[in-house]
């Protein structure tokens, strides 16, 4: 099912305790943005059906990235794209973004976008993963 565009920035501004709904905008864009680099194929077909149009574009027309990122690295990464940002409020605006779409996509889709990303991401969308 796709989240509808007021609903994702709904969560998304909730969960990272913005005071507008345009700063929920920005993170998301930069979150998604970065995201896309990461993912390939079907799943980042799949994940990019499950969000609003205007950041399943983003998610499929990403920032470039020539090499994975770690979880940190891909957080300095939100904060330099991110005006004002520290690695602070970029975890923050990173877990806002991620958990929300942890929540949108479900584990199954989940489980297959973490098997592209490098160990820790789980962390990120708030779905700690046994070890």
């Amino acid at each position: 099912m796709t989240l509808r565009w007021e609903a994702f920035l709904d969560y998304v501004q909730e969960r990272g305790k913005y005071d507008n709904r345009q700063e929920a905008e920005r993170a998301s864009r930069v979150v998604l943005a970065l995201l896309g680099a990461h993912l390939v194929g079907e799943v980042r077909a799949q994940l990019a059906a499950r969000l609003p149009e205007d950041f399943a574009l983003i998610l499929l027309n990403p920032l470039h990235s020539a090499e994975p990122l770690s979880p940190e690295r891909f957080v300095r990464a939100t904060a330099a794209w991110i005006e004002g940002a520290t690695e602070q409020t970029a975890a923050w605006d990173v877990s806002a973004v991620l958990s929300t779409v942890a929540d949108a996509v479900g584990d199954d889709l989940l489980g297959q976008i973490l098997l592209q990303l490098p160990g820790g991401y789980d962390l990120l969308f708030g779905r700690p993963q046994p070890t």
